[in-house]
């Protein structure tokens, strides 16, 4: 699944890619991704064009005139930048033609993805993108508000840390190496951690958020390249996807076990 990394690598290259171009067409092949009306989804995006990309967790936000599209990629939604002489793929289903006569095309094996268009003075009070907590490399993320959100919640911190509603844009690859970074066992109670842990928390999370960001994110089988780009931060986790390698630190070797049904891996010795 696409993380904060990999969906701010994607912002990067689409702002220069498509901006102020002109939407001539809108073709919806499968339209249970969008949750406007269809034909209302179409017209306000023919003749317009995305002045610019934001990005709020894993949400890209398309800015158009007088509204914005939200786009959320969940499991395995990519785009891609086509000529619209090249035939339709398999699994592309948005397809959004410019006046030059290239597509931006989403492309959802799964097809769990989700767009919808908002009102551009509802943005910040649409329920997806309110409901939304600080990102990991937000200047406003302080262990006090970590605290507060660690109160009483008996979850193991994998589980805590994935809630988009605490941390927004941390996902499964990305916690592991927070919590790896972090010293904190990944079956931890969140109640449990301390205003420093939440330091270390939020001192490595900036870290790697910004160093994956600067490598393209990180590309795996179940995200891989598209725009062109291939991510190479994979080539710098310390834990995740390595179950029996070697610890960096102690040189023990890394587990895997499952929290809350998803793949986990960790040192027992650095993160008791």
């Amino acid at each position: 699944m696409p993380e904060i990394a990999e969906v701010e690598t994607v912002r990067n290259v689409l702002k220069q890619r498509i901006l102020n171009k002109k939407i001539k067409d809108v073709k919806i092949i499968y339209g249970k991704i969008i949750e406007n009306d269809l034909d209302e989804f179409k017209k306000i995006l023919i003749d317009n064009e995305f002045k610019d990309i934001l990005r709020k967790g894993k949400w890209l936000i398309f800015e158009l005139k007088d509204h914005y599209l939200l786009s959320h990629l969940r499991m395995e939604g990519k785009y891609f930048i086509k000529s619209s002489d090249e035939e339709i793929a398999k699994h592309e289903h948005i397809i959004i033609t410019f006046n030059d006569n290239t597509d931006l095309r989403y492309h959802d094996t799964r097809k769990f993805g989700r767009m919808k268009i908002v009102d551009k003075d509802k943005l910040w009070e649409t329920p997806e993108i309110k409901k939304q907590g600080k990102e990991p490399i937000d200047d406003t993320l302080t262990s006090d508000y970590l605290l507060e959100k660690f109160k009483g919640k008996k979850m193991p911190m994998k589980t805590t840390l994935l809630d988009q509603e605490i941390i927004s844009g941390l996902g499964n690859i990305y916690v592991d190496e927070v919590l790896f970074a972090s010293h904190i066992h990944p079956l931890r109670e969140a109640s449990t951690i301390t205003k420093d842990e939440c330091e270390k928390i939020i001192a490595s999370g900036k870290e790697i958020i910004k160093n994956a960001i600067k490598h393209g994110g990180t590309t795996i089988k179940s995200y891989t390249s598209s725009l062109g780009v291939t991510g190479n931060y994979q080539n710098y986790l310390k834990v995740h996807k390595r179950e029996g390698k070697e610890c960096p630190i102690c040189g023990n070797p890394i587990k895997r076990i499952k929290v809350g049904g998803r793949s986990t891996y960790f040192c027992e010795h650095c993160q008791k």
